[in-house]
């Protein structure tokens, strides 16, 4: 029997997917992994259990590794540590030469971030802050289909900060370019670290103000008011926009 203490979860990485066993994280002892923990770097506590990242060449077929995606069904606390060990291992990937001096850079042996061998600069993960908004008209719900949804799910309007912009103004802009809606009474909602590959969803409620829908069909190939009587299929549970779509079809039912 193996002693609490020596188990951990592992965020084994290959070509920014994760090692899944039976659909979830390896939770075991250093020694049950076939593979090399010497380089592992430890991301956080769940449970009270430690959380490594090892980035992982060998020993593990390819078919053992799967998209983060496949872990939206867990503790929101561990999808987020296993969402940090694709985020340091796209750093590794994107940021391998110093912007100031363009030196090759190596992760940092005491510190999460990459350092430079010339000009010794410390260079952290960059994360690229997005909003996402359930824009609620009465009963109604505004939701948006996306080219990349080929299953035509349908989930609510999302993009990324501009420089010089607040949250808030970008979330009616974006509102307003894809779909032609005005909103106002723009409310924080929560927020989800979003690895794919590097943002965080910074979520948004708001209201109905005016216009009709003109969907940016650079954009969408659809968009539309939905109730909860005659709902499509909509984003997974355990992402954010879920979040705000339950959340949203919750205050219409209790209103009506």
């Amino acid at each position: 029997m193996l002693k609490n203490e020596n188990m951990a979860y592992w965020c084994v990485i290959r070509n920014g997917k994760l090692l899944l066993q039976n659909g979830r994280l390896p939770l075991c002892s250093p020694e049950e992994l076939i593979c090399s923990t010497t380089s592992k770097r430890f991301i956080g506590d769940f449970d009270s259990i430690p959380v490594y990242w090892l980035v992982e060449e060998s020993g593990f077929s390819d078919s053992d590794f799967f998209n983060l995606r496949e872990l939206l069904g867990c503790d929101s606390q561990l999808f987020a540590l296993a969402g940090r060990a694709i985020q340091l291992n796209y750093m590794i990937q994107s940021q391998r030469f110093c912007c100031h001096c363009g030196d090759l850079m190596q992760l940092d042996t005491q510190v999460l971030a990459m350092h430079c061998a010339g000009c010794h600069s410390m260079h952290y993960p960059r994360v690229s802050p997005c909003v996402i908004v359930a824009v609620r008209k009465n009963n109604q719900l505004l939701l948006a289909q996306h080219p990349r949804h080929k299953t035509g799910m349908y989930t609510v309007i999302a993009g990324f900060i501009e420089p010089g912009e607040t949250a808030e103004q970008c979330v009616a802009r974006e509102v307003l370019e894809e779909t032609g809606i005005i909103v106002k009474n723009i409310r924080y909602f929560d927020s989800q670290p979003w690895a794919f590959p590097s943002n965080l969803m910074l979520g948004f409620t708001a209201d109905y103000a005016s216009g009709d829908i003109k969907p940016d069909y650079e954009e969408l190939t659809d968009a539309m008011w939905a109730t909860a009587e005659q709902l499509p299929e909509v984003a997974p549970l355990g992402t954010i926009a879920r979040r705000l779509i339950d959340h949203t079809l919750s205050i219409v039912s209790t209103r009506l």
